[in-house]
């Protein structure tokens, strides 16, 4: 961990964990802690949707080249689910389009074990009013207009799911799940399988790859510099490595002779962070992202 700050009160490079409020967009931290650390060097990984709250990763000057390596591609949440009501938005900020009131008929087993279900790999269609692009455009684009457009469903991964607390048609349950997982979608599913419509209420990002809730700093804390960096070397201490005697190589983008098949975070002998390197595929390893300056 770094402070904010270096001794000659510079900004330091690096990674900064926010605990995002809900009712805020990505963007909207992004630019708040662009005003409180007076840079436009911000940048994040892994949007949440304005009514989510909890873990994002921001890069920080030197440290905005490393959010392409930082998307996770595990994710964990805690969701509240609502059943009797549909949304179009599959969420609280929607409008209604479909109710049907609660009769008691569910037990907390049946609950679960339609949770279950959903374990492992199948395939989830996104939500219309989303970010993702079709035809170079974004879904909610098309919602807005009102214009019909055919969503393709991806495969996901639900790796573990369990109950949290179910009263009065509310479900509370946390997920671990892959990469392009839209848990408004699985709120929306698991509704579906209890045999009624539901919204997703509230939803808590609760890790993100290496980095959980409990890391996470609060714009007012930002605001106040009481905040901490976490260095380049750190963030990527995870990531397969290579150390090379002469930084030149890397610092001229030149290719390095290697027979691995996979990205490495290469070091100079001092163990500082100077770029990421992938196979060509004709037995070198070639600069994909300078990290120097």
């Amino acid at each position: 961990m770094l402070n904010l700050y270096g001794r000659k009160g510079e900004l330091m490079d690096g990674i900064l964990l926010v605990n995002k409020p809900s009712g805020m967009t990505s963007h909207d931290v992004v630019n708040k802690v662009r005003r409180y650390l007076h840079t436009k060097k911000v940048g994040h990984a892994g949007t949440l949707d304005p009514l989510a709250s909890g873990v994002l990763v921001l890069g920080i000057n030197r440290g905005t080249k490393l959010l392409q390596f930082l998307s996770a591609d595990t994710k964990s949440y805690r969701a509240k689910l609502v059943l009797g009501k549909a949304t179009t938005t599959y969420d609280a900020e929607g409008e209604i389009v479909e109710e049907m009131p609660y009769r008691h008929d569910l037990t907390r087993e049946r609950v679960e074990d339609c949770l279950k279900r959903f374990l492992g790999i199948s395939l989830q269609t996104p939500p219309i009013y989303s970010a993702l692009k079709k035809a170079g455009k974004p879904l909610y684009a098309y919602a807005r207009a009102g214009e019909q457009v055919e969503i393709e469903a991806r495969e996901i991964n639900v790796e573990a799911i369990r109950l949290l607390s179910f009263e009065e048609g509310i479900i509370e349950f946390e997920a671990v799940v892959s990469k392009g997982t839209y848990l408004r979608s699985l709120c929306v599913d698991i509704a579906k399988q209890l045999g009624y419509p539901g919204y997703m209420a509230s939803l808590i990002r609760l890790a993100s790859g290496n980095y959980d809730l409990k890391q996470c700093v609060s714009l007012e804390a930002i605001e106040a510099g009481q905040a901490q960096v976490i260095s380049m070397e750190a963030a990527m201490a995870h990531f397969p490595s290579m150390v090379i005697e002469d930084e030149k190589i890397v610092v001229t983008g030149k290719k390095i002779p290697s027979r691995l098949d996979h990205q490495v975070a290469v070091y100079n002998q001092q163990g500082k962070l100077l770029a990421i390197y992938g196979p060509d595929g004709q037995g070198h390893l070639k600069s994909i992202r300078g990290l120097f300056s």
